[in-house]
């Protein structure tokens, strides 16, 4: 269980990396209890083998003037999965939200799997709220691209990955953690199947 509180005009900035565990179920809660609050949730999954990463996101406004903003992308390969479920929730006080959510998922292999429930519970009537996902596999055109420039399957698989993530890195204003997260994610890539 991971939690955030947000008071007035405070700001969070929170990214999460799940990189290693073998099973992995993690409830993360972000509140924001003062008007003005803000807080940008950044989450970054890559599986392999038979990983299992389950993470529940919960966005709960409960004051006035607050925004938040989700982005969490996976990257799948061989058999793993992974789930994610979201929720914005706005309490009736909580006018003049601001709140978004959005999962994206790769897919690198015909056998992995990602599961995404994003959803929303409003009770204020002037509120801005949306949520998405996006589930899909390596283009090959892409990969042909990279290729006929010279690069090796592998090499094009890790741009094309590389550039999946980038929108998450572009949001990591500590430029360790931005790098640390992006090396990481590269040694794990094999080639595209």
């Amino acid at each position: 269980h991971q939690k955030g509180i947000v008071r007035r005009d405070g700001e969070l900035q929170w990214t999460i990396g799940a990189l290693g565990s073998r099973l992995a179920k993690v409830n993360q809660h972000v509140s924001l209890v003062g008007p003005g609050g803000s807080a940008q949730v950044n989450g970054v999954m890559f599986t392999e083998g038979r990983q299992h990463l389950s993470y529940n996101t919960h966005q709960h406004h409960c004051a006035p003037y607050c925004q938040s903003d989700l982005l969490y992308k996976s990257a799948l390969q061989d058999r793993s999965r992974t789930v994610w479920r979201g929720m914005i929730k706005v309490d009736p006080d909580a006018q003049k939200t601001d709140g978004y959510q959005r999962n994206d998922a790769l897919m690198l292999s015909r056998d992995a799997r990602a599961d995404a429930i994003p959803g929303l519970e409003i009770e204020a009537d002037d509120v801005r709220c949306t949520h998405g996902s996006t589930t899909g596999k390596v283009d090959e055109e892409l990969i042909f691209y990279a290729q006929s420039r010279g690069f090796t399957r592998k090499e094009a698989t890790r741009m094309i990955v590389s550039g999946f993530f980038q929108q998450i890195f572009d949001r990591i204003t500590i430029e360790s953690v931005r790098d640390a997260l992006g090396q990481a994610i590269l040694r794990r890539v094999r080639e595209y199947v």
